[in-house]
């Protein structure tokens, strides 16, 4: 689980996965929360995507795509880092549509390009929702669907006390993934804030989800799950919504 929010730290560019991309993908791959939540929870969301034209959102090192793909979508991606696309490229070949791009600008696609976007462990890196979701909104087809993944709002209060619930709010946290150290800045907001720029963006909110981990976490990681006799713990939050 995120451990406490440190003070913010300042950074020649903030959240640089080319720095960390090796290690954050070997981690990941196996991790509680990556592999055995958030993968398999987005997976059931979408449902059944064969071929359905997806465009992965940050797509990071290539997993949810891999997954998608799997299930028969014809999936396509992009992220700002060149070397987590290199992680994706390794992962999905290299006829795969992979790109490097920044969902803070114009994205380089067409209008109605894809019949679903999955925005997974993104949007939450930024203080504006506002450019990013028009992009997302723009690319995807009328009654398209984005399934979005963020910090869960409860997260940093329940991390940190003292912290307004209802502010938005930047936070950073340090990791270690596989011997590469890490800070990473996120951006807080509270639930209504969420649904609203969603609103705003032109997006109706389908579901809400607070997802269990995928069964066999419970086998896999029995000393982190013995923490939550319920089977279930808060994390993230999941949301599909549907384009106006």
């Amino acid at each position: 689980m995120p451990t406490a929010p440190k003070s913010s730290t300042d950074m020649a560019v903030e959240n640089d996965y080319d720095l960390f991309a090796e290690g954050y993908t070997a981690v990941n791959d196996t991790s509680l929360l990556n592999a055995y939540y958030v993968q398999p929870a987005i997976v059931d969301l979408a449902g059944e995507v064969t071929g359905r034209r997806i465009l992965d959102a940050g797509c990071g090192s290539g997993p949810v795509s891999e997954a998608l793909r799997a299930k028969g979508a014809i999936v396509a991606g992009f992220d700002r880092s060149a070397k987590m696309v290199e992680q994706a490229r390794q992962r999905l070949g290299n006829d795969a549509d992979l790109r490097v791009a920044d969902i803070s600008q114009p994205l380089p696609y067409p209008d109605g390009a894809f019949d679903d976007c999955v925005a997974a462990l993104v949007l939450h890196y930024l203080e504006d929702w506002t450019a990013p979701l028009a992009e997302l909104r723009r690319v995807l087809k009328p009654g398209g669907r984005l399934i979005v993944v963020v910090n869960h709002p409860i997260m940093l209060p329940f991390l940190d006390r003292e912290a307004d619930y209802f502010a938005t709010t930047r936070w950073t946290d340090e990791y270690d993934f596989n011997g590469q150290k890490a800070v990473l800045t996120y951006w807080h907001r509270p639930l209504h804030a969420m649904t609203d720029a969603f609103t705003a963006a032109g997006f109706r909110t389908a579901v809400i989800s607070e997802p269990p981990p995928a069964p066999e976490a419970h086998e896999l990681f029995p000393d982190e799950m013995a923490k939550f006799p319920s089977g279930s713990f808060l994390s993230f939050a999941f949301f599909v919504l549907e384009a106006a």
